[in-house]
């Protein structure tokens, strides 16, 4: 047994809550000739190395994702953001197999559209993108260690703005710095901030 198929096994033999409706997904997703991976602890759809979409098994339901979910024409209004400050990624979350077994028809439709995009090559266009604006402690840091600064500007767009969210979130300056320095070493190691 290979590594990737151990772990893909493990994901989708894990005892939680979720493991039929996961193994579900699954079926669904590779029947649409997807290539399967392992990313972020999950199980993870590619199309020529590109991600496609992954499962999410978590506290009250269990989802699909769509990496590029903003970009599909979502006729029957089922595609929901993750949270608040999601752009590209979208999701359909069910909370057991008969619901993700009515809408099979639908996600199949929306996997093949996912495929179009990718094929297409569109891209999304990230709000803030290039205009970050940085809580003044972690710019204070940047120029205090150049190397963090280099390391910083390394990290994918997507990471930039986690770490900046996550900064910009705490209201006082000294919680703002806590957090700024508990992330040094990971944003030094190349790390997002969920990264393991």
């Amino acid at each position: 047994m290979t590594d990737l198929k151990s772990k893909i096994d493990a994901l989708l033999n894990h005892s939680s809550n979720w493991k039929e409706e996961r193994k579900k997904l699954h079926q669904i997703i590779l029947g649409c000739g997807l290539d399967e991976d392992v990313k972020w602890g999950k199980l993870c759809y590619t199309y020529k190395k590109s991600n496609v979409a992954m499962i999410y098994g978590l506290k009250d339901h269990c989802a699909i994702g769509f990496f590029k979910g903003a970009l599909i024409k979502d006729k029957s209004t089922i595609l929901q953001k993750p949270g608040d400050n999601s752009q590209a990624m979208r999701w359909v979350k069910f909370k057991n197999i008969e619901e993700i077994s009515k809408l099979e028809p639908l996600l199949k439709d929306y996997l093949k559209e996912a495929i179009d995009i990718e094929n297409s090559g569109l891209k999304i266009e990230f709000k803030e993108k290039n205009t970050l604006v940085f809580p003044e402690e972690f710019n204070q840091k940047l120029k205090e260690m150049p190397e963090l600064k280099k390391a910083f500007n390394a990290l994918t767009p997507g990471r930039q703005r986690g770490y900046n969210l996550y900064f910009s979130g705490a209201k006082q300056a000294k919680t703002r710095l806590a957090r700024i320095e508990k992330c040094i070493s990971p944003i030094l190691d190349g790390k997002g901030l969920n990264d393991r």
